[in-house]
């Protein structure tokens, strides 16, 4: 499993102790219990706008490089980083959260209601299972997780800021720490280790060794 976690104080100023950031989004309207409908177009709630403003006025050097997932709430998370740094390129890697349920089957719920359905899900433990239209499979889940991996590490770019999701960043870190395990394998451990490990917004999970498995948590 990942290495040992290790926690700044909160409003510290955050430092590029490594070359790869993940910064997961600000809170969203979901995350503080409101009705969805489609999954790319949740905004960030009040908070989670505060908690953004706030993520940029802590970093305190510019990025060589800017990435954010297709989803609306990753680029207004890294738009007050983008305004403080507005010489860094900005890119869209698809990196967008795990949709797992099929959207339609969700639409107007809330994470509450979707419990059943979520733990239905997981029980299955099937990879290649795909819910729905406009849901994907756990496989192609983490072969785009694979792929983020391999762009980081391969990247020219020395130091990164990538404005991600829970579920990616949990399975960058599972992936990165068991990079021979298979998909099935994977499943049956992710439910309890994200649980086990949650990852809060605008959390930073920094990626240092090149991807060798080196992990820290800062905040």
């Amino acid at each position: 499993m990942p290495g040992e976690r290790t926690v700044s104080t909160t409003g510290m100023p955050l430092l590029p102790a490594s070359r790869r950031w993940l910064v997961r989004h600000g809170e969203s309207a979901a995350n503080a219990g409101g009705a969805t409908f489609d999954p790319g177009d949740i905004p960030l709630s009040a908070r989670g706008e505060a908690q953004a403003r706030d993520l940029a006025h802590r970093l305190t050097e510019a990025p060589d490089l800017i990435v954010h997932s297709p989803f609306l709430r990753t680029y207004q998370t890294a738009a007050p980083t983008m305004v403080r740094y507005p010489d860094a390129p900005v890119v869209v890697w698809p990196i967008q959260e795990f949709t797992y349920l099929s959207p339609k089957r969700c639409a107007g719920t809330t994470a509450m209601q979707r419990r059943p359905m979520v733990a239905d899900y997981w029980r299955r433990c099937d990879p290649a299972f795909v819910d729905g239209a406009g849901a994907e499979s756990f496989s192609a889940f983490l072969s785009r997780v694979r792929a983020l991996r391999a762009r980081l590490q391969d990247a020219p770019e020395a130091f990164i800021v990538v404005f991600a999701h829970g579920q990616v960043m949990q399975a960058l870190r599972l992936i990165t720490a068991m990079p021979d395990t298979d998909d099935g394998t994977l499943m049956a451990l992710f439910p309890s280790y994200d649980r086990d490990n949650p990852i809060a917004n605008t959390q930073v999970i920094v990626l240092s060794g090149g991807g060798t498995g080196e992990w820290n948590v800062s905040v």
